[in-house]
This record gives C-alpha cells, structure tokens and sequence, in this order.
C-alpha cells in the first residue's frame, strides 16, 4: 500500500456529541498545563491517545474536531497530526492491531514474507480487518529494532526475529485472550498516567 492508496475521510462528519468525562477532563487540563501559556499544542498527541482510547478505539472526524476545540487549535492542525502517526487510526480496528515493521533492515531479514503469511493466515490483506473483529493488520514504518529483525507490534506488546512458526504461536495466544479487556493504546495511556 502507497500513500496513494489511502483515503482518508475527514470530509464525513456523524454530528455525534463527543465528550470526555469530568475526570478525563481533569487529566487533560494537568497535561495542558504542562506546557507554557499559548503552547497547548505540545498537549496534542497525548490528547489524541486518550482519546482513542476513551472514545471509541479510533480517531472520528468529531473526536478529532473535540480535540481541536479542547486545544484552542484549528481543526487541520489536528487532522495533519493524526494522519501522520501510524498510531493513530481514523477508521475501526480489530482488538489486536498487528504493525509489521516494512523498514530496509525488517525487509532484507524477511519482514515481506511473514506479511504475506499473515495475510494468507488471517484471510486479509493489509489495511484489512479480520470479519470477526479480532485482527487488524497494517505494515509500518521502522519499529527501532533493526538488529532483531523482522519485527512487529500487537498493540503494546513487541515481538522480535519472527518466523511463521512464531506468528502461529502469537496469533494462537491472542486468540485464546481475545475476552481481555486489552485495546490499541491502553498500555501507552496506562503508564501516562
């Protein structure tokens, strides 16, 4: 997949009300105040963590739209953000969003097969969601493991010197916890907390 390829729809708003709770709202405003007056932007990526998080496991025109209005910010400075980030998702994902590094070094030590076999195992292509909801896979740009190559990321959690053997026994164990409660970006806004 080129960037050509992806189409982004930040043209469609839901008009669905979006809000954080008080709570949520109370830790935004101590990240906010981190930063000096007037540079409430330097808030703006872990603004976005929390609000996939909390809202829903991906990033909406309106959240994105809340966010600005959260930040003082215009609507663009947020969407050019999360476009950006491979972390951030603008459509829904599976519980385990699998991230294949696709970097020179990942390549050369076999990272194009092991997406292959992913694909033929899951059924999917890349960008691709699993029909039960279970697996999202996308290929990504360096994971800085270049020395334990090929590498990916489900989720938090970072898997080295894979092989197909290694991605059966992953995707074995993770659908054996599929019933955890353990979405994209959790264990990152767990410990910013």
């Amino acid at each position: 997949m080129t960037t050509n390829d992806i189409k982004y729809n930040l043209y469609n708003r839901d008009n669905t009300p979006v809000a954080f709770s008080a709570a949520t709202l109370e830790k935004i405003g101590m990240l906010i105040r981190r930063y000096p007056e007037g540079q409430q932007k330097s808030a703006l990526l872990p603004v976005l963590h929390i609000a996939q998080e909390e809202l829903g496991g991906y990033l909406t025109v309106d959240i994105m739209d809340y966010v600005a209005s959260l930040l003082n910010l215009q609507p663009i400075e947020v969407y050019e953000v999360a476009t950006f980030y491979t972390m951030f998702y603008l459509e829904k994902v599976g519980k385990y969003v699998i991230e294949v590094c696709r970097t020179g070094p990942c390549s050369i030590m076999g990272s194009d097969p092991i997406v292959e076999y992913l694909e033929e195992t899951l059924r999917i292509r890349t960008g691709e969601t699993t029909p039960d909801g279970l697996f999202t896979l996308k290929t990504v740009e360096c994971l800085g493991a270049c020395g334990y190559a090929p590498v990916m990321q489900v989720n938090n959690e970072f898997y080295e010197r894979l092989t197909t053997e290694r991605i059966d026994q992953i995707l074995d164990d993770l659908r054996k916890n599929k019933d955890l409660d353990k979405s994209p970006g959790s264990r990152w806004v767990e410990k910013f907390y």
